[in-house]
């Protein structure tokens, strides 16, 4: 594994790995604390619509996809709050319009010559500089308005009345979460893509949400977890010539199941007082 290092592809893998667990950690704690996994699955492939407009106008597809998912973001945050009891057939809505758009835009394409796959299913080796640039700056907006209103945020995960009464701002933090999820989404998409990232997204957390004392140490843990799934996924993939993005998704969910069967076997056989 050390000799693949001198390569630039794998180094930037590595990049790519800190940077999207930067990501993960920070929102995806958010998603698992407030419930919104729909919602972020919603978004993600919402996203396939700005690779495929990119495409279609020869646009830069890392900025095109980011601009397009934040917009779509913002009408499901304004559209749902409207109509909150139609909420999930809203997110389902918005799930197949994306896709479909994408679909139809790769479509019209003269002269199509993209990997469908590599969006679908990520290409962490094929990252070039320019994107990992663009996920660094993603990745500091990030960081700037969550470490900013983290108060806010953790008043309105843990305790929506009381936050309300204290006048923190909650009318904002619903657009504001689906805002930086949409900017995680395309730094995840990088890695995974569109069709795993949920569950880079929501793994690390679930598995450490009972044990985290509070939301800041649950997002350093799922930080650190998230990184070292990707990277022994990284190496599985090198050694064993598979997929990469396959590899740490399934790293990932061999974990989350080992830690279920571990709890399941402790309350089963343990002994009762």
């Amino acid at each position: 594994m050390w000799e693949a290092l001198q390569y630039d592809f794998m180094q930037h893998a590595l990049l790519a790995i800190v940077l999207g667990s930067i990501a993960c950690g920070l929102l995806g704690s958010i998603v698992v604390v407030n419930r919104m996994t729909f919602l972020a699955g919603g978004i993600s492939h919402f996203a396939y619509g700005g690779v495929g407009l990119g495409v279609f106008l020869g646009w830069p597809l890392l900025p095109t996809t980011l601009a397009f998912t934040v917009g779509g973001a913002l009408i499901l945050a304004k559209w749902t709050q409207q109509n909150r009891e139609n909420s999930d057939r809203i997110v389902s809505l918005l799930w197949a319009a994306g896709m479909a758009f994408g679909v139809l835009m790769m479509d019209l394409t003269p002269g199509y010559q993209v990997d469908l796959g590599s969006y679908l299913f990520g290409s962490i080796l094929a990252i070039p500089t320019s994107d990992l640039f663009w996920m660094a700056g993603i990745d500091c907006f990030i960081l700037l308005l969550v470490l900013g209103g983290y108060k806010p945020l953790l008043a309105v995960s843990y305790d929506h009345e009381y936050a309300e009464l204290t006048k923190v701002p909650v009318k904002w933090f619903y657009p504001l979460v689906l805002v930086l999820l949409a900017c995680g989404v395309v730094i995840l998409i990088r890695l995974v893509g569109i069709i795993l990232v949920l569950a880079l997204l929501t793994i690390p957390p679930s598995m450490l949400e009972k044990n985290a004392s509070s939301l800041q140490q649950l997002m350093m843990g799922s930080t650190l977890l998230c990184f070292a799934m990707c990277l022994i996924g990284l190496i599985i993939s090198y050694y064993g010539d598979t997929n990469t993005s396959a590899a740490i998704v399934g790293v990932a969910i061999a974990a989350y199941l080992t830690k279920t069967l571990l709890e399941f076997a402790t309350n089963r056989f343990s002994p009762k007082c």
